[in-house]
């Protein structure tokens, strides 16, 4: 079954060449024109991904964003304005899984794409059977579910695959490089801060206190590790 993609746009010309584009991918593409149809469409179905513009009439994508992560983790890829670093970080701390600047090349368009969909479905089919149990935490990678001293956490796809990698590789320190060549999948351009937000944001959802981690911990001036206080068990 081919994989089903929203793409979320006001200009018109932009919107029927990406669905143009991404069809002759082999993707199932559907298109909405406005926040408030996007995030309708959204609760109305299941993608497995959504490109969503930042800049849209009444709903703009942030808020798209934000009140999607209340309901749904489907992947999300933010278009925004090629200088705007602030709505960036904010579409970041939002929940969005990635970020591509207009104009943009469709061919890394479509990159970025098939790396989010290729860590799901990797992470999916790798323990497609395993219920996966380290200390506090219980994971279902099948459904990619995590609780934490069993209270359930929503988690971003990106969110879930930075913990499981880190979880699954207790104490290895990995720099923001390697992070993001791991987990997004393709030679990333620029901006470390993507990682940065994101284990910021992932350690608000999972420590107790995500100014004082007990879980993801930092080695300064190296990179990101994940210590468990209790002996793991899988």
């Amino acid at each position: 079954m081919a994989e089903k993609i929203l793409v979320v746009d006001d200009e018109p010309i932009l919107l029927k060449g990406l669905k143009f584009s991404l069809e002759q991918e082999g993707y199932e593409v559907e298109t909405a024109v406005d926040g408030k149809e996007a995030y309708d469409k959204i609760l109305a179905n299941t993608y497995d991904a959504v490109i969503l513009d930042l800049m849209l009439p009444g709903m703009d994508g942030l808020e798209v964003c934000k009140k999607v992560r209340e309901k749904s983790m489907v992947p999300i890829l933010m278009l925004t304005a090629k200088d705007d670093d602030s709505s960036k970080v904010l579409g970041l701390e939002y929940g969005a899984d990635d970020y591509i600047t207009k104009p943009f090349n469709m061919l890394e368009l479509k990159a970025r794409i098939k790396a989010i969909l290729r860590r799901v479905q990797v992470s999916d089919q790798h323990f497609a059977s395993n219920l996966i149990n380290v200390g506090d935490f219980n994971i279902n990678t099948l459904g990619r579910k995590v609780a934490v001293n069993g209270q359930n956490v929503n988690l971003t796809a990106k969110e879930f695959d930075l913990l499981l990698l880190l979880m699954m590789n207790e104490e290895r320190v990995y720099s923001r490089e390697e992070l993001l060549e791991t987990i997004w999948g393709y030679e990333y351009f620029g901006d470390v801060r993507t990682v940065d937000v994101h284990i910021r944001r992932l350690r608000e959802k999972i420590e107790e206190n995500s100014s004082q981690p007990d879980y993801i911990l930092t080695k300064w001036g190296v990179g990101y590790y994940f210590k468990n206080k209790k002996k793991r068990v899988l």
